[in-house]
């Protein structure tokens, strides 16, 4: 009796420690392989569909079992520990919308697509002021002939009338209204357009242009008092406007040719 008692201990000492040394070597696996492994056993994934699964299992396709609120809490308590990085490593994000860890929501690469193009709306006071600016366009053309032709005649004739002197101011300040009004409804449209890119290399280089002549037609004025007392001040002052009306032209003409 007293050996069936000893061989009965001596068995339930031996399981004991088996059991002990299996505990002992789970906790070490598990210390060793650290928070992020069994963060990646029982980490919450919220799919597109709002289902929750297991990140290892949603990582491999497999099923998807109802996370259980324990296992959330404890998720998010070791979350609350790790790093960013460790976070990312833990579980994939290859089909899901969100991973939470401990109430932070990381957006998956997935979702990251292309934006949409925003379309650019004009109001009908924008289209307004372009019919306005582009009839200028054209006004300027029987303006600009008219004056280049009175202005050489002025500078080749002996006999300098008072009505030809007339006719060259009135047409040099029609050619001055044409002006502000087209400078004044081009940088209104320009500051309406400024965030289409759809022509903007084109308007940039119009408006640099058009500026350019309007600097010009303004040292055209200024010289025209002088081009009355002499002959080379007149032919300075034809040069200005010539080269005014140059730039001009070519701010123009490259609208009509060069189409968005």
């Amino acid at each position: 009796m007293i050996s069936w008692l000893a061989s009965v201990v001596t068995i339930a000492s031996f399981t004991g420690g088996l059991h002990a040394a299996t505990d002992t070597s789970t906790r070490d696996a598990a210390r060793a392989s650290g928070p992020v492994a069994a963060l990646r056993d029982t980490a919450v994934v919220v799919d597109s569909a709002g289902a929750p699964s297991s990140a290892r299992e949603a990582g491999a396709g497999g099923p998807e079992p109802l996370a259980t609120p324990a296992a959330a809490s404890l998720t998010m308590a070791m979350a609350s520990t790790m790093t960013l990085d460790e976070r990312l490593r833990s579980a994939p994000l290859d089909h899901q919308d969100f991973l939470v860890f401990g109430g932070d929501s990381i957006v998956s690469d997935t979702t990251q697509g292309s934006r949409r193009p925003r379309a650019i709306e004009y109001s009908d006071a924008y289209h307004t002021r372009l019919k306005i600016h582009q009839i200028g366009a054209y006004l300027m053309i029987p303006l600009f002939i008219g004056e280049y032709v009175l202005g050489q005649k002025l500078l080749t004739s002996t006999n300098r009338s008072r009505g030809l002197k007339t006719a060259h101011s009135v047409v040099a300040a029609g050619v001055g209204v044409v002006f502000v009004t087209n400078t004044v409804t081009g940088a209104w449209n320009f500051w309406d357009s400024r965030k289409d890119p759809n022509g903007r290399t084109r308007r940039n280089i119009h408006s640099a242009l058009m500026l350019a002549s309007d600097a010009g037609f303004l040292l055209t004025a200024a010289s025209a008092g002088n081009a009355k007392r002499s002959l080379s001040q007149a032919r300075t002052h034809r040069t200005i406007a010539i080269s005014s009306i140059a730039l001009s032209a070519i701010g123009s003409g490259m609208m009509w040719l060069w189409k968005n």
